[in-house]
């Protein structure tokens, strides 16, 4: 049996709120992002919001409480920034969510856009830092030019002053704009950064940098010879202050120093706490706003500095999924968890940015469950119907990335399956963020199916712990979730009962010629290098390769637009399932790696849930 459909039809008329599904509710409910403010001008933010039924950029003028719609297009727009002294907002102008544009800008207040950057073609994004006096400097990545890294001045031609084949980016912009700190890959390891720093308006020419002169660089990998990463953080927000904040992986987690650029300096700064630590600047630089990411749950402290302390700032149980510090030492964040939807809280007390209109239906609590994996303990988190007893009907939702992690945060699909009488279980397998460095960094060379070992892993516990009912166990998941769910059907085909995979990658030698460069050069580190140098493992690691032996009903979602999964890739996995009268289900619709418009993600789920219950014949709705 094979069904095909596509996104044409007319949309399903919204109904009413009293007889509207809970499910659907937290998909439609209101949300904001956590508000971004102009660093010279605080009263001045921008935030994302779906309030229009669109994910678009918002302006919030905190002084008179005016918040205005900056952006609206069919497809949605998400990537936006404001100028320090707030008179402008920047944001990216894709074409139906490819990903490939130009920035645009518009002042705070309204008005027309224009290009942010004349003479600069549309591209991938690398990164964007705009300094005080209207400098921007503008990262791009195209397939023909690698990375190319651009200052752009008022009145001026943008100049180039990096570019390289590898992978690479604009980390920060100094508080003086004399300053660019550049994360790059040119030893070839995609997934562990270097770090230059280059001053503009010099007269030398560094090698690679034609109108900038290097200052300093740091490369722990030692030229590629050792697996551990750098990331810029940010300069200090002060005037001629040449110290930059960066994250390094050094004692296998992520944690940040402080490196003093001119003299070389690096400062240790010893935060002895056990997950993953981010960091920013306080805006008057005596401090650092200190984000801990550990087991599936996120806290806040400030770091002092001057005494060296660090100093809990309470938040409740669950994820912080950002914060920032505000000029007065307040800290605002967006905070959720698994049983609460996100609100934007500060330290101040209450809400900061409340969405109006109807408020997202609670769901149940995250449980942990720990199983002995080949690679170590694996880390689960399960969520079931209140007061349901097993075996239930189990969907393994798998996350995207690789290199993410689930946590006990909202989220509306999850929430959806165990409103319909499922149980949910998400795995943090090995290449999961969030539990060191040895434990992202084991996803080298036999892709895909290190991670499968894990899920299987937590598979077989779910059952056996009476979970689980093994007649219904389904695999899920977009992006490399989606990529995980195609080949554990075909790789353990015995094992899953139906699958549905969004936006995935299915044919993996396909998917590397057609995908933007940024993934390739991440390819080639996962793989060891590109097809040709190494096709026995992206056939091992392609899902193409084992699509005959999948036995159980497949449900695939894709956007003709996805830069990322390119569609070819999928259609090709397609054709062999038709081929051989596999049972299976494709849903093409405009747009790229995913949709920001709110009714899309609605149809999506309905048809997810459609054709589980239609195979499983699983009946119990919940709310």
């Amino acid at each position: 049996m094979t069904q095909i459909t596509d996104s044409t039809p007319d949309q399903p008329s919204i109904p009413d709120l009293p007889s509207m599904p809970d499910w659907e509710k937290r998909f439609r409910a209101p949300r904001v992002s956590l508000p971004d403010w102009a660093e010279d001008a605080p009263d001045r933010s921008l935030f994302v919001s779906n309030a229009t039924g669109t994910y678009e950029l918002y302006a919030w003028d905190r002084s008179t409480g005016e918040q205005r719609q900056a952006t609206d297009r069919p497809n949605g727009t998400t990537d936006g920034v404001l100028s320090p002294d707030g008179a402008s907002i920047w944001w990216f102008s894709d074409s139906d969510g490819d990903e490939f544009g130009i920035w645009m800008r518009q002042p705070f207040g309204g008005g027309d856009d224009e290009p942010a950057a004349p003479g600069l073609g549309p591209s991938y994004p690398a990164g964007l830092a705009i300094g005080r006096d209207d400098t921007a400097v503008v990262g791009r990545s195209t397939d023909e030019d690698g990375t190319t890294i651009h200052v752009v001045r008022a009145g001026a031609e943008p100049a180039e002053i990096y570019r390289h084949r590898e992978s690479a980016g604009v980390g920060d912009l100094s508080h003086d704009g004399t300053l660019i700190a550049i994360e790059h890959t040119e030893h070839g390891d995609a997934m562990h950064s270097a770090l230059r720093v280059v001053r503009i308006g010099g007269t030398s020419h560094a090698e690679g940098c034609g109108g900038a002169t290097t200052v300093a660089e740091l490369d722990d990998t030692k030229g590629g010879t050792e697996e551990l990463g750098l990331e810029v953080l940010g300069f200090a927000p002060v005037d001629g202050d040449t110290r930059l904040l960066i994250g390094h992986q050094r004692r296998g987690r992520w944690e940040p120093m402080i490196w003093d650029v001119a003299s070389g300096t690096e400062t240790d700064l010893a935060i002895d706490l056990p997950g993953d630590v981010n960091a920013e600047w306080y805006p008057d630089g005596s401090g650092l706003l200190v984000a801990h990411s550990f087991e599936a749950r996120g806290e806040l402290f400030r770091y002092d500095l001057a005494a060296r302390e660090l100093v809990r700032i309470e938040t409740p149980t669950g994820s912080v999924s950002g914060a920032t510090a505000r000029p007065d030492g307040q800290v605002e964040y967006l905070w959720s968890s698994a049983a609460l939807p996100p609100q934007v809280r500060s330290t101040a007390g209450g809400v900061v940015l409340d969405p109006p209109g109807m408020k997202a239906p609670e769901s149940v609590p995250v449980e942990d469950a720990w199983v002995e994996g080949p690679g170590g303990r694996i880390h689960a988190l399960v969520q079931k119907p209140a007061g349901a007893t097993g075996p239930l009907p189990t969907v393994f939702e798998i996350h995207g990335g690789p290199t993410w992690h689930d946590s006990d945060a909202f989220a509306a699909g999850p929430a959806a399956w165990i409103d319909h009488g499922y149980a949910v279980v998400r795995v943090n397998y090995r290449g999961s963020t969030g539990y060191g460095r040895e434990w992202t960094d084991a996803l080298k060379h036999r892709v895909g199916l290190i991670e499968l070992e894990d899920i299987a892993a937590v598979r077989e516990w779910a059952v056996t712990s009476g979970l689980a009912d093994p007649a219904k166990l389904v695999l899920a998941g977009g992006s490399w979730g989606g990529y995980l769910t195609l080949l554990g059907l075909g790789t353990q085909p015995e094992a899953w009962t139906l699958g549905l995979a969004a936006v995935p990658v299915a044919d993996y030698v396909t998917a590397y010629h057609d995908e933007m460069e940024a993934l390739k050069a991440m390819d080639r580190t996962l793989l060891g290098g590109t097809p040709e140098e190494v096709p026995e493992r992206f056939e091992a690691s392609s899902p193409l390769t084992y699509v005959d032996a999948v036995k159980a009903p497949v449900y695939i979602s894709a956007g003709v637009n996805d830069p990322r999964c390119p569609i070819r890739q999928v259609e090709n996995y397609v054709d062999r399932l038709a081929a051989r009268g596999a049972v299976h289900e494709v849903y093409r619709y405009d747009a790229g790696h995913g949709s920001l418009v709110v009714e899309e993600r609605i149809k999506q789920v309905r048809l997810e849930i459609a054709f589980a219950t239609g195979h499983l014949g699983q009946a119990a709705v919940l709310g």
